[in-house]
């Protein structure tokens, strides 16, 4: 897939409808210069890895200091009764099973968790429990912000 990049304000054409609507959630918190600085850093490469593991996502961002801070994140799971509901209804719909096999995010996946009263992406940033071993004691800080950013489009 080509991409264009417009560098003035970091929309990239012909992205993936949930790498818009996450970037359109972040760009959506009040922490505008905050979150700036997060989108520079993932820009310039700052996150140096990034791990899923048992829900949690852990990634390793460079700072000022010699040492790269620790990150990590995690939403509140869906329960296995929520799970069972959500694929009782993706079954009733062939298609998101043949997209998602394909690696594929179907169009309108969403909408079958909104049919259960789930939501694929957190309404607020308090969803989001997220840590960084930075000092700074703000939520988001630029390293986790950095996080954020790189998770919904590695391919600054």
């Amino acid at each position: 897939m080509e991409r264009t990049a417009i560098v003035t304000d970091y929309q990239i054409s012909n992205r993936e409808w949930w790498v818009e609507r996450w970037l359109e959630l972040l760009d959506s918190y009040r922490f505008k210069k905050r979150l700036e600085r997060a989108r520079n850093y993932a820009r310039e490469g700052n996150v140096l890895s990034i791990e899923f593991e048992e829900g949690q996502v852990l990634a390793s961002v460079q700072g000022s200091e010699p040492e790269p801070y620790r990150v990590s994140l995690c939403m509140d799971r869906f329960s296995d009764e929520d799970w069972h509901y959500v694929i009782a209804t993706l079954s009733e719909k062939a298609i998101f099973s043949a997209q998602l096999l394909a690696g594929q995010m179907p169009d309108h996946i969403e909408q079958v968790f909104i049919a259960n009263g789930l939501s694929l992406f957190p309404y607020t940033l308090s969803d989001i429990h997220a840590r960084c071993s930075c000092p700074d004691k703000a939520n988001p800080c630029k390293h986790i912000g950095a996080v954020y950013y790189q998770l919904g489009d590695p391919l600054q």
